[in-house]
């Protein structure tokens, strides 16, 4: 199931690369729906998105704005995982300053070219994309700030591995700050089940407080699961019944968490 899951969502965000190359705005949600628009609309603020580059802002197919609601720094380095068409990154390193850096991860070709070209038509040069998996993060340990994502955490058949990366990516007291899809209560089987739907960022969603065991597990401390936008998904394509059932149990969310600090030495006795 996880290489399913993998494949569809490559296929379906290469499409959506293809779409915003070519003026159009994609889509995660179902084929032949407006799958994602509960979830990605009127995400961000027009003062961000006017000095981005067109391809960007159409190719952005998150569920938040994690840029806004990071408390990032001048001089810091930032990990965007998912990047996509770059919105987040070009943001990102725009904060953080020319003496900060801001990383892009993505697996899909069509999505880093995109991103590549909106880089050079913004005139970024404190970016750089990686192509990578976010279960398998190309960086070595402690090599950022700052970890950012946007509603892609969700897409990842193997949740807890992405979080255990990024602790391990994040220097001693560094910040996890992501926008995600999370579920309170039940998802029917039938959403649990269905590949297009979890591309869709629905039916991979975790439980919130699943989502917090994850973190812990991984080694994360002040954990913090912020709603900031409670789903209905009369219009989303599901069909009367699964949307129903759905309905006010899937929300976006900012989650946040922290590395711990390194231990102080000891005093040496003598």
């Amino acid at each position: 199931m996880s290489q399913d899951i993998r494949d569809a969502v490559q296929e379906k965000y290469a499409a959506a690369a293809r779409k915003a190359a070519a003026g159009e705005k994609g889509s995660c949600g179902p084929s032949g729906s407006c799958g994602c628009d509960p979830v990605t609309e009127n995400l961000y603020d027009i003062s961000q998105t006017t000095a981005l580059p067109e391809g960007a802002v159409l190719a952005s197919l998150g569920c938040g704005n994690p840029t806004a609601l990071a408390d990032l720094h001048a001089g810091e380095t930032v990990l965007d995982l998912g990047s996509g068409g770059g919105i987040d990154v070009l943001l990102s390193a725009k904060r953080v300053g020319p003496t900060g850096k801001a990383y892009g991860l993505d697996m899909t070709d069509e999505m880093l070219a995109l991103a590549r070209a909106n880089q050079a038509k913004a005139g970024v040069t404190n970016v750089e994309f990686l192509k990578g998996e976010i279960e398998n993060i190309p960086l070595p340990a402690g090599a950022v700030d700052v970890i950012i994502s946007n509603c892609v955490i969700n897409l990842s058949a193997d949740k807890g591995r992405v979080l255990k990366e990024a602790f391990r990516v994040l220097r001693p007291d560094g910040r996890f700050a992501v926008s995600d899809v999370v579920c309170r209560g039940e998802i029917p089987d039938a959403v649990r089940r269905s590949v297009e739907l979890w591309v869709g960022c629905i039916a991979g969603a975790l439980d919130e407080h699943e989502y917090r065991q994850l973190l812990n597990d991984a080694g994360f401390v002040d954990v913090d699961i912020e709603p900031t936008r409670i789903y209905q998904f009369e219009d989303a394509g599901l069909g009367e019944t699964l949307a129903r059932e759905i309905s006010g149990r899937v929300m976006g969310a900012f989650i946040r968490a922290r590395k711990p600090a390194l231990a102080p030495r000891s005093p040496i006795v003598k």
